[in-house]
């Protein structure tokens, strides 16, 4: 059985980004929504992204931007992956050059089904884009296929034995192992990745 991967987002400086590391996480996500307050420049992601270790993929989360412009930031910050955060059509899809992944805002059971032969990130709808740890109804996802599927809000270590049966291909956590919003705090990151490992 294939490990559960898993992405701490809203990193804002290299010590939060060392210890997301250490702790276990795969992937670091670096938020480039201006009203986000986990929000960093592409500079800045850059300077952080350029120390870490290899095999450790960097995403950048992006809210409302044309393609141009996430190519251009991820190309300039050195993103892997752009973690497309709004509703987007298919030329916009066709027209990115950066690999990415589409974010399902779930209201209903029914829009889990929206990319099915794709890797998704899923979320719970709120008005605001991201980082507001709201739990999605785990009902919604009894007998879908969830291998292809990246599971966010409201996670933290406490929790994360009830994603057990699923088998999600990833956790995403941002609120859930922070001091404050922006923070991280270590032995929070170290406890969540210990709780993924237990249920992979």
């Amino acid at each position: 059985m294939k490990k559960t991967r898993i992405k701490i987002c809203g990193i804002t400086s290299l010590e939060d980004a060392n210890d997301a590391i250490k702790a276990g996480a795969d992937a670091l996500g670096f938020v480039f929504y201006e009203k986000s307050p986990r929000y960093i420049s592409p500079i800045e992601a850059k300077k952080i992204i350029d120390k870490i270790p290899p095999f450790v993929q960097s995403v950048g989360l992006f809210v409302n931007l044309p393609a141009t412009q996430i190519d251009f930031i991820c190309k300039r910050s050195a993103i892997d992956i752009a973690q497309i955060h709004f509703e987007a059509d298919e030329k916009f899809f066709k027209s990115l050059q950066t690999k990415h992944m589409k974010v399902v805002r779930a209201k209903s059971r029914e829009d889990l089904l929206k990319y099915k032969d794709e890797y998704i990130l899923v979320d719970a709808f709120v008005e605001q884009y991201g980082g507001e740890g709201k739990r999605l109804e785990l009902s919604w996802f009894e007998g879908l296929d969830c291998s292809k599927m990246i599971i966010a809000g409201g996670l933290n270590s406490s929790n994360l034995n009830e994603l057990q049966v699923f088998g999600f291909y990833g956790v995403d956590v941002s609120s859930g192992v922070e001091q404050s919003k922006g923070k991280k705090d270590n032995q929070k990151m170290i406890d969540f990745c210990k709780a993924v490992y237990a249920i992979s």
